[in-house]
């Protein structure tokens, strides 16, 4: 038996795998936006990729301000599927979505499993990757895994060169050592997804490193990648939409990282409490607020 299938009993025939009555063990969150060609096969391959596990899984696709008819071929695949669900973004400019650092934060918080894997909806990243990361997860007793494409995508020379010069700016500033700091692929356990602050535009292209800095274990793992055969890319390229925003994001994350501060915390109780010492609210008085 691998690490990953002892984690849950087997599934049975005619298991909701996202059963209110039990823990969600996995929920997958991928946002989109106008991927109408794409969307139908995703659900198909993350389906794929987690039923065999026995694990209890759920699907959260964050439509983000899409225009197309991404979001009813959604709820077309949600009428055979409850585990399937649609999250939408709300106050998004027209015609335009959020982004990926809003749409993942809108996504964690749906998010009710103990474990959080994040994919594009573009198909360019595999679900089927998942098994391997969740069995990485447990043997190395990681806190996230991170995906690493970069040995297997074919960027063209201006890609390539702002992907190192990218790489050394975030480990001088930084210290981060994470070689894909843009692959989406990654899972990790929800108490991360849920501390990281993507209501800030550009904060998806540092979750590694400030899941480190909150004093989480990161490991890679090298992951698929494939071309996109439909639909259109979301992100530019070149000196003003991608490489000046990105040094602007990665000064404010220096910046805000060293101004962080613990916040854990205990209650307390006097010393030798006894029996009938637990702290219970006030009662109003009789006839006040009647």
């Amino acid at each position: 038996m691998t690490a990953m299938s002892a984690m849950t009993p087997p599934d049975v025939p005619g298991h909701d795998p996202s059963s209110q009555q039990d823990p969600i063990d996995i929920s997958v969150v991928a946002p989109a936006h106008n991927e109408e060609e794409n969307i139908s096969a995703l659900v198909g391959e993350v389906e794929a990729a987690l039923r065999p596990t026995g694990l209890r899984f759920e699907m959260v696709v964050v439509d983000d301000g899409s225009t197309d008819g991404t979001r009813a071929r959604l709820l077309a695949q949600m009428l055979t599927r409850p585990w399937l669900r649609c999250v939408a973004m709300t106050n998004t400019p027209p015609g335009k979505g959020n982004g990926q650092s809003a749409a993942f934060h809108a996504g964690f918080r749906a998010a009710r499993g103990r474990l959080v894997a994040v994919l594009d909806a573009d198909l360019q990243n595999d679900p089927a990757d998942l098994p391997a990361m969740l069995d990485l997860l447990r043997r190395e007793k990681a806190d996230m895994v991170q995906g690493d494409r970069s040995h297997a995508r074919q960027d063209n020379f201006i890609r390539r060169i702002g992907s190192v010069v990218g790489r050394k700016f975030r480990l001088w500033l930084l210290g981060d050592t994470i070689r894909d700091t843009g692959c989406s692929l990654r899972l990790m356990r929800r108490e991360i997804a849920i501390a990281l602050p993507l209501e800030f535009k550009g904060m998806h292209r540092f979750i590694p490193a400030t899941a480190r800095h909150l004093g989480f274990r990161v490991v890679e793992m090298p992951v698929r990648h494939r071309p996109r055969v439909a639909g259109e890319t979301k992100y530019g390229l070149g000196i003003t939409k991608r490489a000046i925003p990105g040094l602007i994001d990665l000064l404010a994350v220096r910046y805000m990282r060293n101004r962080r501060r613990p916040v854990t915390s205990t209650e307390v109780a006097p010393p030798h409490a006894g029996p009938g010492s637990e702290r219970t609210p006030a009662r109003a008085a009789e006839g006040v607020g009647a």
